[in-house]
């Protein structure tokens, strides 16, 4: 009999985990994009929840898009309708084709930029194309904590 190995996903920010059908954006809430989870409540500093490389930055610094060493492709989105603040509130930390480990800084987001511009800051992480995801844990979270895995 053959097993398949967990494969974990980490809180990319320390904050409040909510399943992704609670965020308020029809793509992510109705799984689209595939499953996730959204963190609410964090201080703007986001970790790889992977261990891997990053496939792109959107050129509007508002999402990464990484891939695991298995192959699975994983988007950490940042914030909601903040496409059109082209860039302003993040610093990216990566850059396209870079390998990154688990818990490796990836970018950074000005928490007040986002409220003055009345923006949600919501941090959403999603296995895209995949709605297998396991929820593991709820609630508070640090970041680096193992939150799901898929297999």
């Amino acid at each position: 009999m053959f097993f398949s190995k967990k494969k974990w996903v980490l809180a990319p920010a320390a904050g409040n985990v909510l399943p992704i059908d609670q965020v308020k954006d029809d793509v992510f809430s109705s799984k689209m994009m595939g499953g996730g989870f959204a963190i609410t409540d964090h201080n703007g500093k986001i970790f790889a929840p992977i261990t891997g490389s990053v496939v792109d930055v959107f050129p509007t610094k508002h999402a990464i898009t990484l891939k695991t060493e298995s192959g699975a492709v994983v988007l950490v989105h940042m914030g909601l309708d903040t496409v059109e603040m082209e860039g302003n509130p993040f610093t990216i930390l990566v850059e396209k084709g870079q390998e990154i480990r688990a818990s490796d800084p990836l970018a950074i987001m000005d928490i007040r930029a986002l409220a003055s511009a009345d923006k949600d800051s919501v941090l959403i992480v999603v296995l895209v194309e995949d709605d297998g995801v396991l929820q593991i844990n709820r609630g508070q979270v640090n970041w680096g904590e193992k939150l799901f895995y898929y297999q």
